[in-house]
């Protein structure tokens, strides 16, 4: 099924395509012109101003709390009728160490709070939570794809791998512009798209 797109694109390869070269100069503008620091840190409503910003000019629903019940493979995310009581959950759960971030940030992509790209939008809030509270981001380069999916598929019941993965990936480099537009490239190979390099765009 093609999500309903702004672009009035109906052929799935190329709403694909068109996501992610205007998103991805979306999180390179989003960087590059300080608003990255206007999300509130570890709260939804930073999240929302994340997502808005990357998909707003693709999807009606950026930014919004979505009302579909969705699942990826055989995980079923937050239903939408406990949606809006695990979001205040999360909002409330401490940040204060490494732990505790990448709990909250575990917790966050359970809810999965967005029609797409949830996953994409809750890396950066992550980093956001590291940066502020610990004064380390995750070189996502450094991170194995196939290794960080099974570990996220996993958090659902148990988050020692991922806790461990995003540990061992941990840098102080949290200014460093080439390592954000490699990671939202990376962030993105996860999730299938590989065709724009973020800093070229």
């Amino acid at each position: 099924m093609i999500l309903a797109n702004k672009l009035n694109i109906t052929d799935q390869i190329e709403l694909a395509r068109a996501e992610e070269k205007i998103s991805k100069q979306k999180a390179k503008q989003l960087f590059d012109s300080g608003n990255i620091n206007k999300a509130e840190v570890g709260k939804f409503a930073g999240l929302v101003f994340i997502h808005a910003y990357l998909f707003e000019e693709i999807y009606a629903f950026a930014g919004k709390i979505r009302d579909v019940n969705i699942a990826k493979g055989t995980i079923a995310f937050a239903r939408v009728m406990y949606l809006e009581a695990s979001i205040k959950h999360i909002d409330a759960m401490p940040q204060s160490n490494v732990d505790q971030i990448i709990e909250k940030y575990v917790e966050m992509n359970i809810a999965h709070p967005f029609r797409e790209g949830n996953g994409r939008a809750t890396r950066i809030w992550l980093d956001l939570m590291l940066k502020k509270e610990i004064q380390q981001v995750v070189d996502w380069n450094a991170v194995d794809k196939d290794d960080y999916l099974s570990a996220m598929q996993r958090s659902v019941v148990k988050d020692l791998e991922i806790n461990a993965l995003i540990k061992q990936a941990l840098t102080d480099q949290i200014d460093d512009r080439a390592l954000f537009m490699k990671g939202i490239d990376v962030s993105y190979y996860y999730e299938g798209y590989s065709e724009f390099k973020t800093e070229e765009l």
